[in-house]
């Protein structure tokens, strides 16, 4: 039979970073890949997962199934982190899921099995892997307008005349923070229009957010989400714990879905649990049981906070030494924009010839669509990213 198969397209990004490894220069930037690096380069285990890491090994005594839904402590953290009361608990149903991907691969399921002619409505751009599961479940999908290629921020009039056109049933996925892969970011006023005409509308919205904590601090990357929470009938919510607790490889995600009220929990509930049941029975509990451990232990938290303070504030000052940096070369402001942005992207506007262009010269690798993680950036390679991004014209 496996002559039958068809051959698939390449992840980008994958093809990215084996192109980069397989490049020889010792002076090579890696701007591709999505994770955190410290000056060094290094994605470092941060204290308070080692410290939980420890705890969990000193204490835990079976590796038994915890449940279909994951450990319920850990929705529960999750939930106040994610939502801090915003909405009541008993209307929220949760499961974990293998990260930020899973929880939007379940969600997409669910809105399957709820409402199979609903369109899925994407920003555009928005993450490749949202169009790419959407497609393969063979779901109806529509795309709004986001970016404006000449500011550099949100194209907010055309994002709005395209929700205009959304259907009452049709879902909306919306960024929650730090907008990947633009880093332009919605202000708290346009949130609430958006809000308003969705509601106005009768879609649902589905928020994806993966960053909480690298644009400007915990509560404030939530305020979004939890406003769309509080003001929706029902949505979902997709939460990773990849990036801001670093646990990468543990596959820790939560997909929360808030109903109408606590007689529709349930119901939510057990189509989520099948759900996991059909995908992979029980999920990793590894991850999240850190997560639980770190965010139900004050000292633990305390420290883990501190630590992704320290990682917001050195993504802002890359952000705000390459635009300077930008500026002098230029002896102008069009590259403001980048310190304005936030979360680990910005699209700066080079050409998919102009990114091939920095590769090819200069060692310096990003998605061709001129995505760049600022993460993979220190104090060293800014001036060599600049004098790239000035020399090839963009």
């Amino acid at each position: 039979m496996f002559e039958h198969l068809k051959p698939q397209a390449a992840d980008k990004i994958l093809m990215l970073m084996q192109t980069f490894r397989e490049d020889p220069r010792p002076a090579k930037i890696d701007l591709g890949v999505g994770v955190y690096k410290d000056p060094t380069g290094l994605t470092p285990v941060m204290r308070a997962v080692k410290a939980a890491e420890k705890q969990i090994w000193e204490t835990q005594n079976t590796k038994t199934y915890t449940g279909l839904a994951g450990d319920p402590a850990y929705a529960d953290a999750m939930i106040d982190l994610v939502l801090g009361g915003a909405v009541a608990r008993e209307r929220i149903a949760a499961v974990a899921t293998p990260g930020g991907t899973g929880a939007i691969r379940q969600a997409l399921e669910l809105i399957r099995l709820a409402a199979p002619q609903a369109t899925v409505w994407l920003s555009n751009p928005t993450w490749p892997n949202h169009p790419s599961i959407i497609r393969y479940l063979g779901m109806r999908m529509a795309e709004y307008r986001y970016f404006d290629e000449a500011t550099r921020g949100v194209d907010f009039a055309g994002l709005m005349s395209d929700l205009a056109n959304v259907a009452a049933g049709d879902v909306v996925l919306l960024h929650g923070c730090c907008h990947n892969p633009t880093g332009a970011n919605l202000t708290a006023d346009q949130w609430s229009e958006v809000m308003a005409l969705l509601k106005a509308r009768g879609a649902v919205p589905l928020v994806d957010i993966a960053y909480q904590g690298f644009g400007d601090g915990l509560a404030a990357d939530a305020e979004a989400t939890r406003m769309i929470a509080a003001a929706a009938g029902e949505c979902l919510i997709a939460a990773s714990c990849s990036k801001n607790f670093g646990i990468y490889r543990e596959r820790t995600g939560l997909l929360m879905a808030v109903t109408r009220d606590g007689s529709e929990t349930a119901l939510a509930q057990a189509n989520l649990a099948f759900l996991n049941r059909q995908n992979y029975s029980f999920p990793p509990d590894h991850g999240a049981r850190i997560v639980t451990t770190i965010l139900t232990d004050p000292a633990l938290r305390a420290d883990w906070e501190a630590e992704l303070d320290e990682v917001r504030a050195t993504m802002l000052g890359l952000r705000r030494h390459l635009a300077d940096e930008l500026r002098r070369l230029t002896n102008s402001d069009r590259f403001d924009f980048i310190a304005h942005h936030r979360g680990m992207f910005s699209r700066i506007g080079a050409s998919p010839e102009q990114v091939e262009q920095m590769r090819a010269e200069f060692g310096i690798y990003m998605v061709s669509d001129s995505r760049m993680n600022i993460a993979g950036l220190n104090a060293d390679s800014v001036p060599i990213l600049a004098r790239a991004i000035t020399s090839v014209g963009v």
